[in-house]
């Protein structure tokens, strides 16, 4: 098994994790960035759940493609799934991505399981926000991940305007 990829939509853009001998923006079709999951330990508690972005069918999602050396399989993938199935809300996909320079190439993508009891659905704006508002867990105060996600997005160059809708209606940005 050769060097593969991981696609990063949400903190793995500006929080990795893992070592990566190339970064590339991607394109995923078929799936879009969503705050669709409820949070009972990184961003939010069982008491008061927060949000936070899952991969959910429909539309399609600008992001970061990381490709990992083939020596650093095994321990990418175990710190991966150690990260991303904390509660196995996330089903491990392989999906084909398009990077930056036109490739195509297969990348592990972490897709919201929509029959686990975390799936919060499609939340428009309004009732997102309000979910994140207040919310905090063991990773810190649910509204720092959404600025943050957004921040690193916009440095980029990816607009996600439902996101930053959603980040308005907080009241973290004007």
């Amino acid at each position: 098994m050769g060097d593969f990829w991981v696609f990063g939509y949400g903190s793995l853009i500006w929080k990795p994790g893992f070592d990566y001998a190339e970064a590339r923006r991607a394109h995923l079709y078929g799936y879009r960035r969503a705050l669709c999951i409820y949070s009972f330990v990184h961003r939010g508690t069982p008491e008061r759940p927060g949000l936070v972005l899952g991969l959910d069918r429909g539309g399609s999602c600008v992001g970061m493609a990381f490709r990992v050396e083939a020596a650093s399989r095994e321990a990418v993938i175990a710190y991966l799934r150690e990260r991303e199935q904390v509660n196995n809300v996330y089903i491990e996909r392989s999906l084909p991505v398009r990077l930056d320079n036109g490739e195509r190439a297969a990348a592990i993508a972490y897709v919201a399981d929509r029959s686990h009891s975390q799936y919060a659905g499609a939340l428009d704006e309004t009732a997102a926000a309000a979910v994140v508002r207040g919310a905090a867990g063991q990773s810190g105060p649910n509204e720092d991940y959404v600025a943050n996600t957004v921040r690193h997005l916009q440095a980029l160059g990816i607009r996600d305007h439902w996101l930053e809708d959603v980040e308005r209606r907080i009241g973290l940005s004007g």
